[in-house]
């Protein structure tokens, strides 16, 4: 839907009826998916064929709304989490191991801090915390050779900093690595990272994408 404005994507992205179909996006809250034979299933798990099996790897509806986000946001595609720590998390785990090295930015969710921090370390994963308004030369001089992303928000919480992702974008692309970006605070209503030349968007839709404090989640 690129050719549509935020707001109609906001409301007809990801979820497409043919004639017959249910106008609201139905909730799909079974575990499993049938099919006709042992075969059928093994093609699935081997990742041969497109289709659902198990909701905690796949669900229709989160795979609906995951799309929404991400043509919001301008991405190639996405995935929900159970909450925005995860998506952090998974957006970490993708590309670090024991090992490798990170650049944050110190104005970050608290949460997210400790698990860059706390967690991360434990695991093996060393990250380097640098001011947000950093210049170009104090952000390459915070790489090591196993540097391997920036992770930063785009409006951190709860200090309200605004990144400047244009400079972080080039410099993580001189660098040869991706810069992720936590976008929770505006949403892709406000601000669309990948616009600006960041590669990951990660997002705890608890907060402002649900907007009345009914639900937890995460996307990427």
């Amino acid at each position: 839907m690129a050719e549509y404005r935020i707001n109609t994507k906001c409301l007809q992205s990801g979820y497409q009826p043919a004639n017959g179909e249910p106008r609201a996006l139905p909730i799909i809250q079974s575990t499993t998916f049938k099919y006709e034979s042992s075969e059928q299933m093994g093609r699935l798990f081997d990742l041969k064929e497109k289709g659902y099996f198990y909701t905690r790897l796949q669900n229709p509806t989160n795979d609906h709304v995951a799309a929404k986000i991400a043509d919001m946001e301008g991405g190639a595609a996405g995935m929900l989490t159970a909450s925005g720590q995860a998506a952090t998390l998974f957006s970490i785990f993708n590309i670090c191991s024991a090992g490798d090295h990170l650049i944050a930015s110190s104005a970050i969710y608290g949460g997210t801090f400790n698990l860059i921090a706390v967690t991360m370390k434990r695991m093996g994963i060393e990250a380097t915390f640098i001011d947000p308004d950093s210049d170009a030369a104090t952000i390459r001089a915070a790489f090591r050779p196993n540097t391997k992303l920036i992770f930063a928000e785009t409006l951190s919480n709860p200090s309200l900093v605004v990144l400047d992702i244009e400079k972080y974008a080039q410099v993580a692309h001189e660098m040869g690595v991706p810069l992720v970006l936590d976008n929770t605070f505006p949403t892709p209503i406000n601000c669309r990272p990948i616009e600006f030349g960041c590669d990951i968007v990660t997002h705890s839709t608890t907060k402002y994408m649900d907007g009345h404090g009914s639900g937890v989640g995460g996307a990427l």
